[in-house]
């Protein structure tokens, strides 16, 4: 997974991540008003919602990291498919469960399969030409 389609897609996904990660952690209110959410300004529910915003960060930061280091390049399509995967999947749940939320909340999700869509089949065409992690995993065969 050395190639350059996958460090700008990894640059773009990165990105976006820190961009809604930071603005979660640092500007909580700011960010979720502008999809019509009225945050308290309970301590604690605006701890609840700025620590997800960290991990949105940390992961954001990783996942650049890949953008620049080749080594780093699968783990970070593999964390942006998990990240980006997981935030799409549980607002499609959502969707089933609670209803269709706002147009930009829709939007959000569909832009978050995309990304991990892109990034699995990015993963899929290196998976051809790499060992799998799991392979670490398997017992080795005892020696004789």
């Amino acid at each position: 997974m050395n190639n350059r389609s996958t460090a700008i897609f990894l640059f773009l996904s990165g990105a976006l991540l820190l961009g809604i990660g930071g603005a979660i952690l640092l500007f909580p209110h700011s960010f979720f008003a502008s999809n019509g959410i009225v945050l308290s300004n309970d301590p604690s529910w605006l701890s609840e919602v700025r620590a997800p915003g960290g991990l949105l960060t940390a992961s954001s930061i990783l996942i650049l990291l890949g953008a620049l280091r080749r080594s780093l390049r699968t783990p970070a399509t593999a964390l942006t498919v998990l990240v980006y995967g997981s935030f799409g999947l549980a607002r499609l749940l959502a969707i089933v469960l609670d209803g269709v939320p706002s147009g930009m909340l829709v939007g959000s999700m569909a832009i978050e399969l995309i990304v991990a869509a892109i990034g699995l089949l990015m993963l899929r065409r290196a998976g051809a030409t790499s060992v799998s992690p799991w392979q670490e995993l398997e017992p080795t065969p005892a020696i004789r």
